[in-house]
């Protein structure tokens, strides 16, 4: 990528780097998280990228988390890390088709559904911490963009993973899980790991009273 150096961003990036680790992840109310980020076109350079990466992957193994969005460490730049070693039953991982993910950086990431099957989880978000709800999201989607080294890539998800590159994308464009989620679903994550943990969410839709993709209110 070719470098465009931005001397504020720079500076904002380095104090970051310089600062507490793991990073402090920004909470929900911070404008940082509703404002569509800026392309990444190499304003950082290598070296500097290199590092916001690595800091980035440690912030998402402590919190610990499956995503992480630039915004959510207050950078305003659409890079985004995921990683998922999956640890879930068998009988979660065929509902939710929940596989390992293995760790990689996002750069300039767009997303588009493939297919109409949507599929509906319950779904937490590191800057919204202590509260779940349920998102209906597509079941497939194909992610394009670059990785690290500038490298296109063009790829389908599915599953699991396909929430996670979801998740993380809408980061990017301002968007919180809760803007899309279906709010009477709302439950702290205590309540998820209580009462609501099974495979699917069809217990919740009915004790909560919400409608799940492709069901009918009686």
């Amino acid at each position: 990528m070719g470098f465009t150096p931005d001397t504020t961003l720079i500076q904002h990036v380095d104090a970051l780097l310089d600062g507490q680790r793991p990073l402090p992840i920004v909470a929900a109310g911070d404008p940082v998280l509703r404002r569509p980020t800026a392309p990444y076109e190499g304003q950082l350079g290598d070296e500097r990228l290199h590092r916001l990466i690595l800091a980035m992957r440690e912030s998402l193994h402590a919190a610990p988390g499956v995503g992480l969005a630039a915004p959510q460490v207050g950078i305003a730049l659409r890079l985004a890390v995921i990683e998922d070693p999956a640890p879930v039953t068998d009988e979660v991982r065929e509902a939710r088709g929940r596989v390992p993910l293995p760790f990689r950086v996002l750069v300039n990431p767009v997303y588009e559904g493939v297919g109409d099957t949507r599929a509906a989880f319950f779904e937490g978000c590191l800057s919204v911490p202590g509260w779940q709800a349920v998102v209906a999201r597509h079941a497939r989607v194909r992610l394009r963009g670059q990785d690290e080294r500038g490298k296109a890539f063009d790829e389908e998800f599915a599953g699991w993973p396909a929430r996670i590159v979801q998740h993380e994308t809408d980061h990017l464009d301002g968007t919180l899980y809760l803007d899309i989620a279906e709010t009477r679903s709302l439950s702290s994550t205590q309540d998820v790991l209580e009462r609501w943990s099974q495979p699917t969410p069809e217990v919740a839709a009915g004790e909560l009273g919400f409608t799940l993709p492709g069901a009918r209110r009686a």
